[in-house]
């Protein structure tokens, strides 16, 4: 669990990094940013208000360190905080070097140094980087001659952070544990803030090998096996559904055991090598024989998995349960239909 509410801001330093390849500006402060105990109270919502629990990530560090900029600049922070304000110059005109999509916004960058966090319950230091890239328009009401007049102004709003990452000073020979925020991910600019600018990969833990294995099963069943075998999607759903209970009633996930009572045909379960195999191969999986599930993945994660029948444009047909109670028929003239069984209508 994260825990932030003892965090302390002890050090801000902030630049203007526009986009370089639109010709703006790299705008540079001179020092860091004088902090007042209200100031520290609205930057703490800002900067950490958007940071949930889930996936960590850690800095791609393959081969020599000195290759990724980011790393070495924070480990350089967190081995002398006093020179935050130096190496944050040096972030900035690395995240502006990197910024040369066209359609990259040009923002406010913070560099902090944090103390007091929380992380799965081992207090740590961090280092913050978060970018502001959208303003919002807010109404100031102000008095005027014994009325009051009313003026639009231009401005962050500090619940609504659009990209940003916190460095917590753990397992550092690792390429420490990081936790990111990416709310204008989007389009070919996608990864811009994750991939180019930190050079980060996801974290190999417990929630990792659960997002994987959701994912392969997931994509085996809505993309490969019906390529393989005659299935309907009502069959679909079903082995949709029983994956996610899977993961939901099990602590650990045994790869024998998953493909026993769940793919359960041998064809399903001859495919289901077969894909896996080839995800391995293509470096897009790792293999998963065995592992420890993590509860907050298939929390977060099976809320993408829709167990949706759609019907041409009239009807969507959402299965929660027993499969048996659905069947699938064709009429005389051609026309497919659906029967359901149910006890009770709400």
């Amino acid at each position: 669990m994260n825990y932030f509410e003892s965090t302390q801001i002890t050090g801000l330093a902030t630049h203007y990094v526009g986009n370089k390849n639109n010709e703006e500006e790299l705008l540079l402060s001179q020092r860091v940013i004088s902090l007042n105990e209200q100031l520290k109270q609205v930057l703490h919502t800002y900067f950490l208000s958007s940071f949930k629990e889930g996936q960590y990530y850690q800095f791609n560090i393959e081969g020599e360190q000195e290759s990724n900029t980011v790393h070495q600049l924070v480990t350089q922070i967190f081995d002398h905080p006093e020179q935050l304000h130096e190496h944050s110059v040096a972030i900035a005109q690395h995240l502006y070097e990197q910024g040369v999509h066209p359609k990259i916004k040009g923002g406010e960058l913070y560099v902090a140094y944090l103390k007091e966090c929380v992380v799965d319950g081992e207090v740590c230091d961090a280092v913050g980087i978060f970018k502001s890239e959208h303003k919002d328009l807010f109404l100031t009401i102000f008095e005027q001659e014994g009325s009051l007049g009313i003026e639009t102004e231009e401005g962050i709003n500090i619940n609504k952070l659009d990209k940003g990452c916190l460095i917590f000073n753990i397992d550092p020979e690792n390429g420490y544990t990081v936790s990111v925020v990416d709310q204008t991910n989007r389009g070919s600019e996608s990864k811009f803030w994750t991939n180019l600018f930190l050079n980060l990969k996801p974290k190999e833990d417990l929630y990792f090998y659960t997002q994987q294995a959701l994912t392969l099963c997931k994509d085996f069943i809505n993309q490969e096996l019906p390529e393989q075998i005659e299935i309907n999607r009502a069959q679909q759903v079903d082995l949709l559904q029983r994956s996610v209970e899977y993961f939901k009633e099990n602590d650990q996930f045994e790869q024998e055991q998953f493909k026993e009572q769940v793919l359960v045909e041998p064809e399903v379960i001859q495919s289901f090598e077969q894909f896996q195999e080839q995800r391995v191969e293509d470096n897009q999986s790792l293999p998963l024989k065995q592992f420890e599930i993590s509860e907050k993945a298939v929390k977060r994660e099976t809320k993408y998995i829709r167990s949706v029948i759609k019907l041409d444009k009239n009807f969507h047909i959402y299965v929660h349960g027993d499969r048996k109670l659905i069947e699938q028929g064709n009429e005389a003239d051609g026309r497919k239909y659906y029967k359901l069984y149910f006890e009770e209508e709400k």
